[in-house]
């Protein structure tokens, strides 16, 4: 299947019934549209309309989604993990978060 005909939030690698809700809550409603979005910005969000601190892994998942609609190659959600820990580390050294 080809990234621009998927249609369903659970053929993207890493989604399933959960995060396809929050993608929902988030006003997410083709997966199309998680092409040039910002997965931090997605989980601050998250945690804005849920009212709580969410998992950080959920950051790892948004990369994988993200990234994969972008062309990305099919990897699991915790090869991001590195990637959002150096990230954040980073942003909070600065003064961002």
């Amino acid at each position: 299947m080809l990234r621009n005909e998927i249609s369903n939030f659970q053929d993207i690698p890493n989604v399933g019934k959960v995060i396809e809700q929050q993608l929902l809550l988030l006003g997410i409603t083709e997966p199309s549209d998680l092409i040039g979005m910002n997965p931090y910005d997605m989980f601050a969000n998250l945690c804005r309309i849920t009212g709580k601190q969410q998992d950080p892994c959920i950051i790892d998942v948004f990369i994988s989604a993200v990234k994969y609609m972008e062309g990305g190659p099919i990897k699991k959600w915790w090869e991001f993990t590195a990637e959002r820990k150096m990230k954040m580390a980073r942003n909070k050294s600065s003064g961002f978060l």
